[in-house]
């Protein structure tokens, strides 16, 4: 949303000194936590984002409003309860000090999430988990098509088994050996007729 302010200096201007004051304060103190966090102006407010938005604030007539996103504030319910707060925000009236100390809390707890999310889009697939997407498409149907979604399943079978499958090749046999290792787990050991009965086993 395109925004009359070039900038949060410029936005504080435009308040009386003592208002001035406190979003001075306001924004020294999610600075300290937050110090890789970016400055901007975002809905005609001032904005800090550090891999998404990550707080808000802005002044009215009787209070500073504070945005720290609906889970910085449910993580904060009892210590919030004294202000008047929605869902997505909290009021502190202007003729009270800022409760810096709560407030660095709430940001340190809204840095800690954005961060999370970062982790989770750069390692999607978990090798003990997830370990279908390490594969090739054909392979992951091979798989799924004999419902083997698990790694647990997975270890149920022997590895002429599972290269009995059509489209699983032995290329994908290390990708598969190191998830059932980082699971604790192992193929089902061969038996005497497993490679001749592979297909019919399974199928």
């Amino acid at each position: 949303m395109k925004s009359g302010f070039e900038n949060i200096d410029s936005y504080i201007r435009t308040f009386p000194k003592d208002v001035q004051l406190l979003l001075h304060q306001m924004r020294a103190t999610i600075r300290r936590v937050a110090p890789q966090a970016e400055e901007t102006i975002s809905y005609q407010m001032p904005t800090f984002k550090l891999n998404g938005n990550l707080v808000h604030f802005a002044a009215y007539k009787n209070h500073i409003g504070f945005y720290p996103a609906p889970s910085g504030l449910k993580a904060f319910e009892k210590e919030i309860s004294k202000y008047k707060h929605s869902k997505g925000a909290v009021q502190f009236p202007l003729d009270k000090s800022l409760p810096l100390a709560l407030i660095s809390k709430i940001v340190k707890y809204r840095v800690s999430k954005n961060l999370e999310k970062v982790k989770v889009k750069k390692k999607p697939a978990k090798s003990n988990e997830d370990f279908l997407a390490t594969l090739s498409a054909p392979a992951r149907r091979a798989l799924e098509n004999q419902k083997i979604k698990t790694l647990k399943q997975l270890s149920s079978f022997s590895e002429a088994e599972i290269l009995a499958l059509h489209g699983l090749g032995k290329s994908s046999l290390p990708k598969l050996r190191m998830a059932l290792l980082l699971k604790g787990l192992s193929f089902k050991k061969n038996n005497h007729n497993s490679r001749g009965k592979g297909k019919k086993n399974i199928r």
